[in-house]
């Protein structure tokens, strides 16, 4: 897995980004806030797994 940081100044170009990025979450594409990343590295170390998909990691936040 690659992991590459987008930094955008204009929010509404970040809103077109994200909406193209999301045509490929099928394929593999995730899609986390850079806030995020630490805390999703933190549980997978927790649960001794390699990684979790991010979607299933906000469904078990609360």
């Amino acid at each position: 897995m690659q992991t590459i940081t987008v930094s955008v100044k204009n929010e509404d170009i970040k809103d077109r980004i994200i909406w193209f990025l999301k045509h490929f979450e099928s394929e593999g594409v995730e899609i986390m806030p850079q806030e995020d990343i630490e805390d999703l590295k933190l549980l997978a170390a927790t649960r001794k797994e390699k990684s979790i998909p991010f979607s299933e990691y906000l469904k078990n936040e609360n």
